[in-house]
C-alpha cells in the first residue's frame, strides 16, 4: 500500500491512494526549489506582500471547499475546519501587511566611526514536515513569513492529509508564485533525510510529536542545518483559589474538546486546589457529557471522529492503563461501536503517578483532573512534565497571575482563557514542546539571515 492514503474516519471508507515520490527523483524537486528560491529572493518586498494578500483572497473565495476536504480526510467538525481557514487567512493578511516592516533595516549605534546595521535576507530553500491535524493552519504558520522574506519551501505533508496538501499547492499556484517557490511533495522518511543532507537545502521546520522531532534534530543538526521544532504538548491548566470557577470548568470543556481534543496546545492536566475540586469536578463532567458528539459535518458538532483506529487504540490505551493504576472514569472511557474512529469526551480522576495518563500527552479527548493542597502544589505539578508548550491560569488577581506566569515553565500562558491562536501572537514552548518560535515579529525571524553591513566611512545607512 502506497504511504499517502486519505481514509474517511467517521465512516472508515478508503478515498484516495497516492505513490509516494522515489528517493531517486527528489534531487528534480531541490533543483526546482533552489531555482525557485533564486528569482524570488529578488522581487520587491512589495510584490511578495501582494501575492500573500492574493493566497488569503483565494482562501475566503474557496473556504468551504478546503473545509469540507480537511472534514472528510481527518475528520474535523465542518465548523472547526471553517475556522481553521479563517485563522489562515488572519496570518496571510498579517504578513502581506506588517510583514514588510519587520523586514527593515535595524540600525546599530556603533562605537567609533561609520554607520552598521543589520538587514534581514532569505537564506534558501526550507524543508517543511507538516503534520494532519491542521492541515492548512501549519503550512501558513511556516509559508506566509517565509515566502514574504523570500525562501522557497518544500512541502512534505501528512500521509493522511494528501487532498489537503494539494489543494494548498493548487490555491498558492492560482494565486501567482512562481514555480519551485513552493511543491508540496508526496515523501517518504528516507527522502527528508536525503532532502536534509543536501547543500541547497538551509533549514526545516517540523510541527509533530517529540519522537518525530528527536529525528529531524539529530538529521538537521549532522548537516549543520537550522531547525524550528514544534512539538507536542500537555498542557496544564491551573485553577488557583480566587478563581472563578464556573468560568473555568466552562472554558476547561472548550480547551478540552476543540479539534476533538487533537491539538499540541489544548488543555490536558486540569489542576485545582483542594477547596474548588469537588465543584469544579461536577461542573466539568456534566460539560463533558453534554458535549456535541458525532458527525463531523454537522455544524453543532464539537467533538467528531478521531484521525485513524491507530489513534482510537492509543487512546484507549492510555486510558486503561490509567484505570489499572487506580484512576477512575467519570464520563466516557470507551470507544464507541459500530464504524467510524469514535472515542467520547472523558474525564479521568486519581490518575496515578505510575499511569502513562500522568505524564504523556493524549491526543484526543480525554481530560486529566488532579487535585491539589495550595497554588505551589499546582505550580509543581504543571512543571512535573517533560512538555512545555502552553498553559492556562484561572484567577481573579493580577498579582497570582504575574507570579504564576513567571514560575511556570512553558512557551506561552494564558490568563483566564485556553490558549488560542492569532497571527501576532508567538507560538512556541520549551522542554520536550520543542525548539524556536512561528507567528508574530519572531515568526518572520528564525529563517532570515541577519546579515551585518559595516562600515568605518559611513558609507551606509538604515
Amino acid at each position: 500500500m502506497t504511504r499517502y492514503v486519505t481514509q474517511n474516519p467517521a465512516t472508515g471508507e478508503l478515498l484516495e491512494e497516492f505513490a509516494e515520490l522515489p528517493v531517486g527523483e527528489t534531487e528534480a524537486v531541490i533543483a526546482n526549489a533552489e531555482a525557485g528560491y533564486r528569482a524570488w529572493r529578488d522581487v520587491d518586498v512589495a510584490e511578495r506582500a501582494r501575492l500573500l494578500h492574493r493566497i488569503a483572497d483565494l482562501y475566503e473565495e474557496r473556504l468551504e471547499e478546503l473545509a469540507r476536504d480537511v472534514t472528510t480526510e481527518m475528520g474535523k467538525p465542518v465548523t472547526a475546519a471553517r475556522a481553521e481557514m479563517y485563522t489562515v487567512i488572519g496570518i496571510f493578511r498579517y504578513y502581506a501587511e506588517q510583514g514588510p516592516a519587520m523586514l527593515a533595516h535595524e540600525p546599530i549605534a556603533v562605537q567609533g566611526e561609520g554607520t552598521a546595521y543589520i538587514r534581514r535576507d532569505p537564506i534558501g530553500v526550507l524543508l517543511a514536515v507538516m503534520p494532519w491535524n491542521f492541515p492548512h493552519y501549519q503550512v501558513a504558520r511556516l509559508a506566509a513569513p517565509n515566502l514574504l522574506l523570500g525562501n522557497s519551501l518544500i512541502l512534505k505533508h501528512a500521509g493522511i492529509c494528501a487532498r489537503s496538501a494539494l489543494n494548498v499547492q493548487r490555491l498558492f499556484t492560482d494565486a501567482g508564485l512562481p514555480q519551485g517557490v513552493f511543491t508540496s511533495a508526496f515523501i517518504g522518511h528516507e527522502a527528508v533525510a536525503t532532502i536534509l543532507e543536501d547543500d541547497r537545502v538551509q533549514g526545516v521546520s517540523l510541527t509533530g510529536s517529540d519522537a518525530a522531532g528527536a529525528i529531524i534534530s539529530e538529521l538537521a543538526g549532522r548537516n549543520v542545518k537550522k531547525a524550528v521544532l514544534e512539538l507536542g504538548g500537555s498542557d496544564p491548566f491551573i485553577v488557583a483559589p480566587d478563581a472563578d470557577v464556573a468560568r473555568a470548568a466552562e472554558d476547561a470543556v472548550t480547551g478540552r474538546c476543540t479539534n476533538s481534543g487533537q491539538t499540541c496546545t489544548s488543555s490536558k492536566r486540569f489542576i485545582v486546589v483542594q477547596e474548588h475540586f469537588d465543584a469544579f469536578v461536577d461542573a466539568f463532567t456534566a460539560g463533558m457529557r453534554s458535549v456535541p458528539f458525532g458527525d463531523p459535518r454537522e455544524a453543532r458538532t464539537v467533538v467528531g471522529p478521531l484521525s485513524s483506529q491507530d489513534a482510537v487504540e492509543e487512546i484507549h490505551g492510555i486510558v486503561t492503563d490509567a484505570v489499572a493504576h487506580g484512576a477512575r472514569v467519570l464520563v466516557g472511557g470507551e470507544p464507541m461501536p459500530g464504524p467510524g474512529c469514535y472515542y467520547p469526551p472523558t474525564v479521568l480522576v486519581d490518575v496515578d503517578e505510575s499511569a502513562r495518563a500522568y505524564r504523556e500527552e493524549i491526543f484526543g479527548p480525554v481530560a486529566v483532573v488532579h487535585c491539589v493542597k495550595d497554588l505551589n502544589a499546582a505550580i509543581r505539578l504543571a512543571n512535573d512534565s517533560p512538555y512545555g508548550l502552553s498553559s492556562s491560569v484561572y484567577t481573579t488577581s493580577s498579582a497570582v497571575a504575574d507570579e504564576v506566569s513567571a514560575r511556570l515553565e512553558t512557551g506561552m500562558v494564558w490568563i483566564n482563557s485556553i490558549s488560542k491562536s492569532s497571527a501576532e501572537l508567538p507560538f512556541g514552548g520549551v522542554k520536550r514542546s520543542g525548539i524556536g518560535r512561528e507567528l508574530g515579529t519572531l515568526g518572520i525571524e528564525e529563517f532570515a539571515n541577519h546579515k551585518l553591513v559595516r562600515s568605518p566611512e559611513g558609507l551606509v545607512g538604515a
